[in-house]
């Protein structure tokens, strides 16, 4: 989830043509590198589309499955796969290997480091034609799409798997025991617009907590006193 939120970030500010939308992309494109330098994101997202589509295969021939949209999910399926399984190399090496980003990279962990007079070819670059610099961050950003792709497809699935359903937190305060037997991957919370509280979610493996905070930005969030409505989906594959 954190680097379907990276991959939308980059995209959004990609979109722009000020040197300071291409320093966001730049700078996301940073964080997306070292959070998958932590984890075999290529094995993993593999090894989950290979358990979504085993399971969901099992599904054909049910009558009471709609065919036709289980196909189209399956294909989906393979087809994400196949494109991250003909990646060769790691994800986004080209990226990590270009010499202006390794410059811009190293200093990202300086506050300020990424000035003009630290790094003048990146300034250079910035000061570029418009065009020219936004499609060689595309390239960039295109590195990484099979495995935005098979995170979008993913946690679409998982998001879709579950209706929603009408809660009452009394108090500002919800919770529920987890059935042991399955597996929950993710819990989503909705919460009416109008209502001026946000949700804190927190669990274990036997149950999990919600609470509805209120506070301005300059204040330390509480819990509500109120009874809150909002509709819990509890998402599984």
């Amino acid at each position: 989830m954190r680097l379907e939120q990276l991959f939308r970030q980059a995209r959004h500010f990609n979109q722009g043509g000020s040197v300071w939308d291409c320093r966001a992309v730049v700078a996301t494109l940073n964080e997306i590198v070292a959070l998958l330098a932590r984890n075999d994101i290529k094995s993993e997202l593999l090894k989950e589309l290979d358990r979504l589509g085993g399971g969901l295969g099992k599904m054909q021939g049910n009558q009471h499955i709609d065919q036709a949209a289980l196909a189209t999910v399956l294909g989906q399926i393979d087809a994400a796969a196949q494109r991250i399984y003909g990646h060769s190399g790691r994800i986004g090496y080209q990226v990590m290997e270009n010499e202006l980003f390794k410059s811009v990279a190293q200093r990202t962990a300086i506050p300020g480091g990424t000035c003009s007079f630290d790094l003048p070819g990146y300034h250079f670059w910035l000061e570029r034609d418009v065009e020219r610099r936004r499609n060689e961050a595309t390239e960039w950003l295109d590195c990484f799409h099979p495995v935005q792709e098979g995170i979008a497809l993913i946690l679409g699935l998982l998001r879709d798997s579950a209706a929603g359903i009408w809660e009452t937190a009394h108090g500002g305060f919800f919770q529920k025991n987890l059935d042991h037997a399955a597996a929950v991957q993710l819990l989503r919370v909705a919460v009416p617009i109008e209502l001026p509280y946000f949700a804190e979610i927190s669990g274990s493996k036997h149950r999990f907590t919600v609470r509805f905070l209120t506070g301005l930005s300059n204040e330390r969030p509480v819990q509500c006193s109120e009874d809150v409505p909002f509709q819990l989906t509890v998402c599984l594959l």
